[in-house]
């Protein structure tokens, strides 16, 4: 039994499962809730048992530290040396990390360093891979960066249409994120469709608080909806989405919003479902308000379901057709109305909506009728399971191959 625990440090939080390898079984899974806030919430799920507690924690070390003496105290480890690997969630890779990595300093430090493609997520990664080092010293580090799974995409699909030493000097082109969920449901979706993934055509929606949709073609990444950083494409929980910039060159001009960085924030943590809604950043509470009668709930909805059939739509065209669909994520796989409702819209496609399915929860599942021509699916992701494959194939490598495996990384992103 080799245990790896597939790690995501939030800026206030810490979420974690712990697996036993090659297995793959779940031993714990768990979450730290309010660091450095009054009231800080533990949460460990293992064999059918929670355990939780409420106490203050200062800081992410604290947290972790309490983490695994939690682990220790609950017998789901009796000692430390039993963590063998641990893998990071990295929202945004660059073009430095085009796969797993493993963590040396240059590696962590870069970590730190693209925290401005993605400020919201990477200084909370970065410092959860330099706590988890110091505090398992002796344990593999891994990073898995949702933006790898798009490094594959034709530079028609990755670069604006600004000008091109932009790219060259700062490294601006769409990097995309979720890529480690897109990759692992259209994975999924080949299973199920008992096909090779390399021989289909399949658009992969990853719809929750974050929302993406990718295009998947040969088996990579060929389109998807975020751009440079997580903000650009669909309309999200309290994320904007695509916006023409001269709108806020505007609205700058004609309020008292004056500094970009101020402007940033609203688009990231104002908008969305709660700044067109004024009700909530949920889904949950968007559509029960919308069902209540409440227009801009509704018109919150309506603006979302368009965003996903918009980039759906491109998508068809640019594979020139398309063989399945999925979704996944905290609304693609909890909302069985949203499914339902961009299924009528995209009737036109051949696809018949399947209710009985549609209407389960916790499964993967074809939501479509076998008849349909393209087949839709509702496949629950699993991105720490992922990350804890990609721990554990590090852990499987010679000396020899762990050696190199970051150097001929780190050539090619020079």
């Amino acid at each position: 039994m080799v245990k790896v625990l597939s790690v995501n440090s939030g800026s206030s939080s810490i979420k974690f499962k712990l697996f036993d390898m090659p297995a793959e079984q779940v031993l714990a899974s768990g979450m730290i809730e309010r660091i450095g806030l009054k009231k800080s919430v533990t949460t460990i799920k293992w064999d059918g048992q929670k355990f939780k507690d409420i106490r203050d924690i200062k800081d992410h070390e604290d947290a972790i530290g309490i983490m695994l003496v939690f682990l220790k105290k609950l017998e789901i480890i009796k000692d430390f040396s039993e963590l063998q690997g641990v893998g990071h969630r990295v929202v945004a890779g660059g073009e430095y990390i085009k796969a797993p990595m493993l963590v040396n300093d240059e590696v962590a430090e870069k970590v730190r360093e693209l925290s401005k493609l993605a400020p919201l997520h990477n200084p909370a990664a970065a410092l959860g891979i330099r706590l988890f080092r110091k505090l398992l010293p002796n344990a593999i580090s891994v990073v898995v960066a949702d933006t790898a799974f798009h490094q594959g995409m034709p530079a028609k699909n990755y670069l604006y249409s600004v000008p091109y030493e932009w790219y060259e000097k700062y490294s601006i082109r769409r990097y995309g994120a979720h890529g480690t969920s897109h990759e692992y449901v259209a994975k999924e979706a080949a299973k199920m469709m008992q096909k090779p993934l390399a021989d289909l055509k399949l658009i992969t929606c990853h719809l929750g608080a974050g929302a993406s949709i990718t295009a998947i073609k040969d088996g990579k990444s060929f389109d998807t909806s975020m751009g440079f950083t997580p903000l650009a494409g669909l309309t999200m929980a309290k994320r904007s989405g695509d916006v023409d910039p001269s709108a806020l060159q505007y609205v700058m001009n004609n309020s008292d919003i004056k500094d970009i960085n101020e402007m940033i924030d609203i688009l990231n943590n104002k908008s969305g479902l709660l700044g067109i809604s004024g009700v909530s950043e949920d889904m949950r509470d968007v559509e029960k308000a919308a069902e209540e009668g409440n227009k801009r709930a509704q018109l919150a909805f309506d603006i979302f379901e368009k965003n996903v059939i918009k980039y759906i739509g491109q998508y068809i065209a640019e594979l020139q057709g398309v063989d399945g669909i999925v979704f996944t994520a905290g609304i693609g796989e909890n909302s069985w109305s949203f499914r339902s409702k961009v299924m009528k819209d995209l009737a036109y496609l051949g696809i018949k909506e399947d209710r009985d399915n549609n209407d389960t929860f916790g499964k993967n599942v074809f939501i479509s009728t076998p008849d349909s021509k393209v087949k839709v699916m509702r496949i629950m992701t699993n991105e720490e399971l992922v990350i804890a494959r990609d721990t554990y194939d590090f852990m499987e490598k010679s000396p020899a191959e762990k050696a190199s495996a970051n150097v001929t990384k780190e050539q090619i992103s020079r």
